[in-house]
């Protein structure tokens, strides 16, 4: 596994899922590796929790739940304690947290919601607005109270919002009005790349400030965290200051751009060891790393240690590398990742691994596709990687300063931006694949990325 901190977040979202949906581990499929494997990493990490007498923070809703459901004593306490029960931010909840709730109020079931079923953004953790809209049928004699007046919003964007929202099937129908008047419209702009539609922001900002607006007046919105990436880059070039809610995963940090990085190094002259370990099976070579036991590498050594060992067709494909990177060194960087993908086959290493991670091969094209756009426009490697020096740098420096720079622009994911506002907000690449996301298949996938456009307007 290249990204391991990927894997690991996404196996613990999973630990977390099973728990809180209170599904049987042996009926469990998970999403990251296969179904055996994910059972062994699961009974282990309760295992060392266990040993090292340790609960995490699904165990508290989880042991919460049992305890409630077996001691009958306990809970009568517990529900004579709390007689009124109120829940706020209700489209949020899990099923494990409705349960206790439900055990909580219970005989007199004095429970009072409040939500919004097309905010629940959070399915991935286990939120469903299904709780929410079963809760009527659940609770006889419940009663409604809509709050259907916006305060935030002028009326053409709650409008056009509303409409967007009516698509959902599996929601309350209502209508919201606005309390303040339409001023301005919803604008919407189409781009041939994310390099213009960076750069129309760029614009609207730098004028508005110099008619006396404030950087912090502007937020910019995007469904994953790894999009707005050019366009901090871009706005480091215009010197405008940024914060980010979310740590916006370095690109050039990417373990894919640790490889290309390693081909330009040889290309360069770079014979490191360490270099060609990177990159001597990507794509599939069958070269052995018993053949590199200097600290540095001669092409005609290596070839030779090839054909003494009788592999002569291995032998072949180190001049082939060879070749290829003789061909890199003439190249511009964007030419060079370009023949790297397509010449060298960089690209079907891609494939295979995503095949062999069960994940799919154009999230690894993404990233291709981002550093190849990061090159464009760089005549040599030099400037290219004192451009990479210099934004990680920046970035790093924006990290331990984010608390101090208030006069700035919000970036941030819709997840994160969730109940804030902003004077003016940019909802960037609303593009099929994109937002709507393209790991969204099922209805109620497509629904809850829906749900995060609405919130997002």
């Amino acid at each position: 596994i290249e990204d391991e901190n990927e894997f690991l977040a996404g196996i613990i979202g999973e630990i977390s899922l099973v728990k809180n949906e209170g599904i049987d581990l042996a009926h469990y499929y998970a999403k990251n590796c296969a179904a055996d494997i994910f059972r062994k990493i699961y009974q282990q990490y309760e295992a060392g929790k266990q040993r090292a007498g340790l609960i995490d923070f699904d165990d508290m809703l989880v042991y919460c739940y049992q305890l409630l459901k077996e001691r009958k004593d306990i809970l009568g306490v517990w529900q004579r304690k709390f007689r009124y029960i109120l829940v706020d931010e209700f489209q949020d909840i899990n099923q494990l947290q409705y349960d206790i709730v439900r055990m909580l109020a219970a005989p007199e079931d004095n429970l009072f919601i409040v939500g919004d079923d097309d905010q629940s953004i959070y399915r991935f953790r286990g939120a469903k607005p299904e709780i929410m809209l079963r809760f009527e049928r659940e609770i006889p004699g419940t009663k409604t109270v809509l709050l259907d007046t916006n305060y935030r919003s002028q009326a053409n964007i709650v409008e056009d919002a509303l409409n967007l929202i009516g698509h959902n099937k599996e929601r309350f129908q209502k209508r919201i009005r606005a309390a303040l008047p339409a001023e301005t419209g919803v604008e919407y702009a189409v781009f041939e790349d994310q390099r213009k539609e960076n750069l129309r922001i760029i614009r609207d900002i730098c004028d508005a400030v110099e008619r006396g607006k404030s950087y912090r007046d502007f937020a910019v919105l995007f469904r994953t965290n790894t999009q707005p990436r050019l366009l901090m880059e871009q706005m480091m070039e215009y010197n405008i200051p940024f914060r980010t809610r979310d740590r916006i995963p370095n690109l050039y940090e990417h373990w894919i751009a640790k490889d290309i990085f390693a081909y330009i190094r040889i290309a360069q002259g770079s014979r490191e060891r360490r270099d060609f370990l990177q990159i001597m099976n990507r794509p599939k070579r069958y070269i052995s790393r018993d053949s590199l036991d200097e600290d540095t590498v001669a092409f005609d050594v290596w070839e030779w240690y090839f054909r003494e060992a009788e592999q002569p067709w291995v032998a072949e494909r180190i001049v082939t590398l060879e070749h290829d990177v003789m061909q890199l060194r003439r190249m511009n960087p964007f030419a060079a990742i370009n023949y790297i993908r397509k010449g060298i086959g960089y690209d079907e290493f891609c494939a295979e691994y995503a095949d062999y991670r069960r994940i799919r091969a154009d999230e690894l094209y993404d990233v291709l596709d981002e550093l190849q756009e990061s090159a464009r426009g760089y005549e040599d490697y030099d400037g290219w990687f004192a451009h990479i020096e210099n934004y990680t740098r920046e970035l790093e420096r924006l990290y331990q300063s984010q608390e101090k720079q208030s006069e700035s622009v919000a970036l941030s994911t819709l997840h994160s931006a969730k109940g804030l506002e902003y004077e003016n907000v940019y909802l960037i690449d609303v593009n099929e694949g994109v937002m709507p996301y393209k790991k969204a298949v099922l209805d109620q996938d497509i629904e809850e990325e829906r749900r995060m456009f609405y919130v997002g307007m």
